[in-house]
């Protein structure tokens, strides 16, 4: 089965050290998965009130 996956490899062009760098990336990367049910409010409503701050005369 090996051999098989050597010959694989070697047509494909893909090597264990390649197969071994996605595997990090994806222990890496691929756990993190972005929160974007915030990014359906406009960004207008998602802001803090100006209120809260004092505001400037011109």
């Amino acid at each position: 089965m090996n051999r098989i996956q050597q010959w694989f490899e070697q047509i494909a062009g893909v090597s264990r050290h390649d197969r071994h760098r996605w595997a990090q990336a994806q222990e890496i990367f691929g756990s993190q998965r972005l929160d974007i049910s915030a990014l359906q409010k406009p960004a207008c409503w998602r802001r803090k009130l100006a209120a809260a701050s004092p505001r400037r005369s011109a």
